[in-house]
């Protein structure tokens, strides 16, 4: 499904620079409307079992390609990638939701919560640590970790101030995002069942979403 958009960013990574991009406008256009339409495939998908994300299109869920290079030693103009954040009220929401990415060797089905301000996350660990047992049937179930190998990317030295150190949710309390990755081969933007796998992973990651967005919630 995605096959011509994951050639497109191949070639920009080996590329990236205006000049080249600006010649393969054409290109660029027919890569991103085809990451646009399954996106708004995508988003019914999701409904299916979450009906939060309320009345999204697809340009409401989209990132720049564009990097923001002000601030950065790498001055390449672009991202070598397409990525969607589906969540009430779109890619700037401040609720958990789900994410998808295409990227040459590091496509990806992920979500929860990325870079929260520091009281919505001291509000999500409250309840980590308020209810352990129900975020670890979330977190520690058979299916989950089979579809999330990977939860745990950036943690904090030790569990932060006001949470008990020998906690049973400790590791998880020490996380600073929560953002589960299951990995997408190359092969599998090719696949006609993508929607229906993608829709899959991120069903599993439903009950997470729900748990922090519940969190969230209470503020």
């Amino acid at each position: 499904m995605l096959s011509q958009t994951l050639s497109f960013l191949s070639r920009l990574k080996e590329n990236n620079n205006r000049e080249w991009f600006n010649q393969n406008r054409k290109w660029y256009d027919e890569a991103r409307s085809s990451f646009v339409a399954f996106v708004e495939l995508l988003i019914p998908a999701i409904k299916e079992f979450d009906h939060t994300p309320g009345l999204l299109e697809a340009k409401d869920c989209l990132f720049r390609i564009h990097r923001d290079i002000r601030f950065s030693h790498d001055k390449t103009p672009y991202k070598t990638n397409f990525g969607a954040f589906i969540a009430r009220g779109g890619r700037k929401s401040r609720f958990a939701g789900y994410y998808f990415h295409v990227e040459p060797g590091a496509s990806m089905a992920s979500g929860g919560i990325y870079m929260a301000d520091t009281a919505t996350m001291r509000r999500i660990r409250m309840d980590i640590d308020t209810y352990p047992e129900k975020f670890l049937a979330i977190v520690e179930s058979d299916a989950f970790q089979k579809g999330f190998p990977t939860l745990e990317m950036e943690s904090l030295k030790r569990v932060p101030r006001g949470f008990p150190a020998q906690s049973p949710v400790a590791r998880y309390l020490m996380l600073k995002h929560i953002s589960p990755i299951h990995p997408l081969d190359d092969g599998a933007m090719a696949s006609s069942n993508l929607i229906a796998r993608v829709a899959g992973v991120f069903k599993t990651l439903y009950p997470l979403v729900d748990f922090i967005n519940t969190a969230i919630e209470e503020e």
